[in-house]
C-alpha cells in the first residue's frame, strides 16, 4: 500500500488487525467477513442514528491547565488541582471518559499512580479516552532528539499501564537554520518510528493539526501520507488550530482521516484574534466524514472553567441528541 488512505478505507485494508469490533457494532456497520478480510456492505441503520450511538463526551485535563502542575516545573504547586481530582471533576459532570494529559503527571510518574488513576476512573465509571505528549521530531539527530523518542516511548508505555488508547503527538517547527523540507523528513522518520513501536504495543498515536510544520490541512496530510500506514497511527482532528483563511473548510479536509477529535469554543480569524466556534457545522463536519470516536472537550477560552465547562457539555449533549 504506498500511501496512506482515509480511515474509511484503512480499516478495511487492515480489517484482520482491528481490535475491538463487538459483533453489535459489526451487524450495526453492516460489516461481513469474506475471505479473512471485512468487507463493508449498505449500513444496517442510517448512518446518522448509527454516528449519534456511538459519539461520547470526554474532556481534556488541558481544559485545567492554569490548575494543574506541570511536569517541567516542580517548583510551582497545582493551583488545588491533580489528575485525581480532575478524574472527580469528568465524574461530576456525567461525561464518558476523561483525557489524562501527560503534562500534569508526576515527572517520573511511577506504575502505581497510574494504576491508582486508571482504577480510580474505572470506578468511577469514565473511559481514559487517551493522553497528549508535546514531542518536536523536527530536531536534528543527536542527544535532543533521542530524548523525544525516549519520551515519546515511555508514554507509549504509560497508555498501556493507563489504558489509554491513544497519544496525541506533534510534528515540531523547523529548527533554526533549517528548511522545513528537511523538519518534514526528519518528521516523518521519527513519526515512522513512533508509530512502530506503538503498534508493538497496541497504541494509536494521532498527529494533531498544531503549527508549525502542521500549520495547514495540506502540511498536515503530507506527512500523514508519507508515514507508512498503520491502523495505529491517524490525525487529532483539532477544531480550534487552524488560522487559515477557511478554517472549517479546512477541517473538512483532514475530518475522513481523524481517529481522536478535540472540540474547542473559539476559532482563530485571520487576523489572529479569536470568535465563537460554529459548534453544531464542527459536529456536522465530523459526522458526514464517518467519525465514531470520542469528541473531546479541551476548553482554553477566557471565561472561567467553572462557569463555561459545564454549559457547553450541556450544550454538546443537547446537539448529540438532537
Amino acid at each position: 500500500m504506498p500511501e496512506n488512505l482515509p480511515i474509511s478505507s484503512r480499516r478495511q485494508f487492515f480489517g484482520d488487525f482491528t481490535h475491538g469490533l463487538t459483533v453489535a457494532a459489526a451487524t450495526a456497520a453492516g460489516l461481513s467477513a469474506s475471505s479473512g478480510s471485512l468487507l463493508a456492505s449498505e449500513p444496517a441503520v442510517p448512518a446518522n442514528e448509527l454516528l449519534k450511538k456511538k459519539t461520547r463526551l470526554s474532556l481534556a485535563a488541558y481544559s485545567w491547565n492554569a490548575r494543574l502542575a506541570k511536569a517541567w516545573d516542580e517548583k510551582t504547586p497545582p493551583k488545588g488541582a491533580t489528575i485525581p481530582t480532575f478524574i472527580d471533576y469528568c465524574a461530576s459532570l456525567g461525561l464518558d471518559g476523561c483525557e489524562l494529559t501527560s503534562y500534569y503527571f508526576p515527572k517520573d510518574v511511577s506504575p502505581e499512580y497510574l494504576y491508582a488513576c486508571k482504577n480510580q476512573a474505572f470506578r468511577k465509571g469514565l473511559d481514559i479516552t487517551g493522553t497528549a505528549i508535546g514531542n518536536d521530531f523536527c530536531l536534528p539527530e543527536g542527544p535532543a532528539l533521542d530524548a523525544q523518542m525516549a519520551m515519546t516511548k515511555q508514554w507509549i508505555d504509560n497508555s498501556v499501564l493507563l489504558g489509554a488508547p491513544v497519544i496525541r503527538i506533534f510534528a515540531g517547527k523547523v529548527a533554526k537554520g533549517d528548511t522545513e523540507e528537511i523538519a518534514f523528513e526528519r518528521c516523518v522518520k521519527g513519526i515512522t518510528k513512533a508509530v512502530e513501536y506503538a503498534a508493538s504495543k497496541g497504541v494509536c498515536l494521532a498527529l494533531e493539526n498544531h503549527g508549525g510544520i502542521t500549520a495547514t490541512p495540506e502540511q498536515l496530510l503530507k506527512i500523514y501520507h508519507a508515514v507508512p500506514a498503520s491502523p495505529f497511527f491517524g490525525i487529532n482532528f483539532d477544531s480550534g488550530n487552524f488560522r487559515t483563511a477557511d478554517p472549517y473548510a479546512d477541517l473538512e479536509k483532514i475530518a475522513p482521516f481523524a481517529i481522536n477529535a478535540q472540540l474547542k469554543v473559539e476559532m482563530f480569524k485571520t487576523d489572529g484574534k479569536k470568535e465563537l466556534a460554529d459548534i453544531p457545522r464542527i459536529l456536522s463536519i465530523l459526522k458526514n466524514a464517518g467519525y465514531q470516536g470520542y469528541l473531546i472537550l479541551e476548553y482554553e477560552a477566557a471565561e472561567s472553567p467553572d462557569e463555561a465547562i459545564p454549559r457547553y457539555v450541556e450544550t454538546l449533549r443537547k446537539l448529540l441528541d438532537a
